[in-house]
């Protein structure tokens, strides 16, 4: 049953061959001329391949006349290899030209020395034949993958994304006629199975011979490093079979205990190099600069290094990496696999110091661990990324050629220090970072300084914006600052108003002694308001609303309407027992500024009324005056500015103030105004009794005048 299996795929495999090698033709030859290099070739191998599909179905897949046809199915398959990548868009390196040479070559002599021993021999030259066509054909197949990676991988950039696909159908046929001549090679038995199902795997190939001869796919198709890796992994592997098989099978030839002896080599040859792979982190890194200085057109993966080197600086892995410092050490470190990193910054003294380290362990403190500020304007100047080693060899050999750097003694002296990285932000150094030497030390090529050059710009901005945000949170301290002793030079003012009209006042009345009792009544207070100013200026006072609770508001009305005593007499009334939810200095500074402004804006002779009631659950402050007013626009846009005043010598901040304080206690201040009829300002507060949850209304009024 499988055996007709396979003779049907076999004539299927003929007649689609036969079929697309007929539609080559006919297509017209300058169409096919633009879509691929060598548009015949590939005819070619579509006849060469039904040619070998029709062995298949006359002699078998196993026999050795179908092996002679398929090295010419073999070498239409290498010609169209050759033709498509060793062209200007696909050049081909000179290690791969030499080895299509040779497979080349070796198809070519099996194909003529198979042809003449069944020729001259007839079937009598099947026992030493099959051997030599099955090896031939071995050393085709990974010689052909070896191509077909390379050029794959080489000319992503520059070929349609169809001749891909047909040199990976070329990759997969070679790849599964390898393993089913390894299995035979490794159990001494022919995989019958296996072989019977090849006619399946070359009908697969079958439709990227149509998609490659029209005008699609113009996408383009690129290897990624870790797919090259593993693919090279594959083959290695590959090639160890290879080699175990033909051990094996020259064993066999041989006799006697070769084939246990050759088993036990192979073995102890394997272990030995994964040990040395696995515990040396040195021959790690050798095999790792080996693999990407001869298999890789680039040093580096740049896509998945940058992204690696953008998450190291956006975000540690753990508690150790919190430090944005060592997370630019531990960063460019990594992208060049250094094991460790210093990283200086800018002192007091104008010299770069050791800031932080990743796994280099150095003493921050010590007082040799600097870069001079000769070193330092030189790295800044000559922005040069410096090789030390050619450094301690001589300026001639770095990239500073001719220049002296002024290299701190300690850094040359250190073995370990093997690359200094300015980190430029707009042409000022921000840092400087020293790379510990890798496992297996190399000079710096343009890669390198090109690689390192980009990431200490990208690290250099991120050190920048911390910086930015260490100055701006400064920034904001002082201007805290700054904005409380504006506040407090605004109450500063107001209490020099009062004391000099104290002063005018002693000039007539000193001689009487209620004034005088009233006198140093009123400096205690102006005394004991200073002090409370010059607690208001510590950098950890409370906040407006730190110390909220139930406040009687009738009290502070009365000692307010006591200090104000010496410039107008108040009248004060209050609803009995009103208590509001705040702060009683609080409180009592906004009153004590409305009752200011009201007395300033109004004449000598006009009242100023202070009234405090409850209404609609909620505390109610009014200060009313007879003065000159404001108009609705004043009130709208100006009143409530800071720096915006009526007044001569005033700092325009008092209504601000007091609007942010009793917002900040839940509370609110309302205006009613016209010019001409004096102003009232209305304080809005939480009712304490509506906070405890007491639903109490008195309607009796205490009324006083002071």
């Amino acid at each position: 049953m499988l055996t007709g299996l396979s003779e049907i795929l076999s004539v299927l495999g003929l007649v689609g061959f036969s079929v697309v090698a007929l539609w080559l033709l006919a297509r017209p030859k300058a169409r096919m001329v633009a879509l691929m290099p060598a548009p015949q070739l590939l005819t070619m191998t579509a006849v060469a391949t039904a040619m070998w599909c029709a062995a298949l179905v006359q002699f078998g897949p196993g026999s050795s006349l179908t092996f002679v046809v398929q090295t010419l199915r073999d070498l239409a398959m290498l010609g169209w290899l050759s033709a498509t990548f060793w062209t200007a868009a696909a050049p081909m390196t000179r290690p791969l030209r030499l080895i299509l040479r040779m497979l080349m070559t070796i198809a070519v002599l099996t194909l003529v020395l198979g042809a003449a021993a069944y020729w001259r021999a007839g079937a009598g030259a099947e026992p030493w034949m099959a051997p030599t066509l099955v090896f031939a054909a071995m050393i085709v197949a990974v010689g052909g993958l070896l191509i077909v990676d390379s050029g794959v991988r080489h000319a992503s950039a520059g070929l349609r994304m169809p001749l891909m696909a047909v040199a990976g159908g070329f990759a997969m046929l070679w790849a599964y006629e390898l393993n089913v001549q390894l299995i035979g090679a490794l159990t001494g038995k022919t995989a019958s199975t296996l072989i019977a199902l090849l006619p399946a795997v070359v009908l697969m190939t079958l439709p990227t011979y149509v998609v490659a001869a029209m005008d699609i796919g113009r996408e383009r198709m690129r290897l990624s490093r870790t797919a090259a890796m593993r693919t090279l992994t594959l083959l290695g592997g590959a090639a160890y079979l290879v080699v175990i098989g033909l051990t094996g099978a020259i064993a066999r030839l041989v006799g006697g205990d070769y084939a246990e002896l050759a088993q036990g080599a192979s073995l102890v040859v394997a272990l030995g190099a994964g040990g040395v792979l696995i515990a040396s982190a040195r021959a790690r890194a050798w095999l790792s600069v080996m693999i990407s200085k001869h298999f890789f057109e680039h040093r580096y993966d740049y896509r998945s290094e940058w992204m690696r080197f953008t998450a190291t600086l956006g975000q540690g892995d753990g508690e150790e990496d919190c430090n944005l410092h060592r997370r630019v050490a531990k960063a460019l470190a990594e992208l060049t696999g250094s094991p460790g990193a210093l990283l200086m910054v800018l002192g007091a003294a104008g010299s770069f110091r050791v800031a932080d380290q990743w796994h280099w362990p150095v003493d921050v403190d010590a007082d040799d661990a600097t870069l001079s500020v000769r070193s330092a304007f030189m790295l800044q100047e000559t922005r040069h990324i410096v090789d030390l080693d050619a450094q301690r060899r001589g300026p001639a050999g770095s990239d500073g050629a001719g220049e002296d750097l002024a290299l701190p003694d300690w850094l040359l002296a250190d073995p370990r220090a093997w690359v200094v990285v300015p980190v430029l932000h707009f042409h000022r150094m921000i840092a400087v970072v020293v790379l510990h030497r890798p496992p297996v030390s190399r000079a710096l090529d343009w890669e390198d300084l090109d690689v390192l050059r980009i990431a200490g710009q990208q690290a250099a901005s991120y050190l920048a914006e911390s910086q930015s945000q260490a100055a701006l949170s400064e920034a904001r301290r002082f201007d805290e600052f700054n904005r409380r002793f504006a506040f407090i030079m605004h109450d500063i003012k107001n209490l020099a108003s009062q004391i000099g009209l104290l002063a005018r006042n002693a000039e007539r009345h000193a001689d009487k002694p209620e004034f005088r009792a009233d006198m140093v009544e009123t400096l205690k207070i102006s005394a004991g308001r200073l002090s409370d100013l010059l607690v208001r200026l510590a950098p950890r006072a409370r906040g407006a609303a730190a110390a909220a609770g139930r406040v009687l508001i009738e009290p502070v009305l009365n000692d307010i309407a006591a200090e104000a005593r010496s410039r107008r007499a108040l009248f004060v009334g209050c609803q009995a027992g009103l208590a509001a939810w705040a702060d009683a200095a609080s409180v009592r500074q906004i009153v004590q500024h409305l009752v200011a402004n009201a007395i300033d804006a109004s004449t000598p002779d006009a009242a100023v009324q202070v009234v405090g009631v409850s209404e609609h659950g909620r505390a109610r402050i009014d200060v009313i005056d007879q003065g000159c007013g404001m108009t609705r626009s004043f009130i709208r846009d100006e009143l409530f500015k800071p720096f915006v005043s009526t007044k001569d010598g005033g700092f325009g901040l008092g209504a601000f103030e007091a609007l942010q304080i009793a917002q900040a206690m839940g509370g609110a201040i309302d205006v009613d105004s016209e010019p001409g009829k004096g102003s009232s300002f209305t304080l809005w507060l939480p009712l304490a009794d509506a906070k405890d949850g007491i639903g109490t209304d008195t309607p009796m009024m205490k009324v006083a005048s002071q």
